[in-house]
């Protein structure tokens, strides 16, 4: 649907029940319930005055305000905490409020108009919903298999091993069910399909770590790769001022991502023939364990992008 051109801008502060609501430039205020007859009523507003919406991401608070808004054919912005912590910092606002934050979310679009990101297509905010919940059942499964491992060493293990056992059962079954539907989404869309396809020919990235990609980075191929790296949060953090060179750090990005982008690196350092030469590099440089799996990881969303960008497949270059 075509967006309506934005003269100017509402933030929101999202809530479970309610959203609170901040015009610019004149300020206006009011307070909207989080529901069908709340999102038509933003929808209207936002139409009326010609604005774009911003609202932070709150873990899914505002997904269905988005999709109501997106199919209204409103202009909207979903915004990084942090950076609107940041911003809210820069000017001096210590108090946090829902209208405040709301003030806050609405000022820092007007300071950065290309800040956010926009709402994922269809089937990838439906792929994004399994990778998440497949990253859910996997952590529930490390974690009870640390408690059976401590009952072990308590001698109570014996105790709950009927119990333990069919839970464990039961887990590897859901996620085996939701890596099967992960797949199936995936072969029955072209274009995302010919992306997996392009990303699984990488040495290192496998089923996990391509659906990763596909879902939690739909702007792949259409960035920098410095640009990507930062949005996986894999990209260096400078701390220099004058002759001090302070130590590089990563940080920010989206969590989710770097995690599996982490336990690719460590695949691709013994099975990708280049990026392996870059870690051995590295290594005899004598940088840590931890320097390495990172650059190697930054390294494959670098060469990830430059891929889906040419639309190619690995052969023996990465680029």
């Amino acid at each position: 649907m075509s967006r309506i051109p934005h003269s100017a801008i509402i933030g929101i502060d999202v809530s479970r029940d309610w959203l609170d609501v901040h015009c610019l430039p004149d300020g206006q205020r009011l307070r909207l319930p989080n529901t069908a007859e709340g999102h038509a009523a933003l929808a209207s507003l936002a139409s009326d005055r010609r604005a774009m919406v911003c609202f932070e991401s709150t873990g899914g608070q505002e997904w269905r305000l988005w999709v109501a808004l997106d199919a209204a054919g409103i202009s909207t912005r979903q915004l990084p905490p942090a950076q609107v912590k940041a911003f809210a910092a820069s000017r001096g606002t210590r108090a946090k409020t829902d209208r405040i934050d709301a003030e806050m979310i609405a000022h820092f679009i007007a300071f950065r108009p290309n800040a956010g990101r926009h709402l994922p297509a269809e089937k990838l905010r439906l792929l994004r919903a399994m990778t998440s919940k497949r990253s859910q059942l996997v952590e529930t499964r490390k974690r009870f298999l640390a408690q059976i491992k401590a009952q072990e060493k308590l001698g109570t293990a014996d105790a709950f091993a009927d119990m333990d056992s069919a839970l464990k059962a039961l887990l590897d079954r859901q996620i085996a069910e939701v890596e099967q539907r992960i797949e199936a989404a995936v072969a029955h869309e072209g274009a995302i399909a010919e992306t997996a396809a392009i990303l699984r020919s990488i040495p290192g990235i496998g089923p996990v770590a391509s659906t990763t990609l596909l879902a939690e980075m739909p702007e792949l191929g259409q960035i920098t790769g410095e640009q990507a790296a930062a949005l996986a949060g894999l990209a260096p953090i400078a701390h220099d001022s004058g002759t001090l060179r302070g130590r590089r750090c990563i940080g920010g990005g989206r969590r989710a991502l770097r995690h599996v982008m982490f336990q690719a690196a460590l695949v691709a350092t013994h099975h990708n023939p280049v990026l392996r030469m870059f870690a051995e590099r590295l290594r005899t440089a004598g940088k840590p364990h931890k320097v390495i799996v990172t650059a190697v990881a930054r390294k494959l969303v670098t060469i990830a992008n430059a891929l889906c960008r040419s639309r190619r497949s690995w052969v023996q270059e990465p680029v």
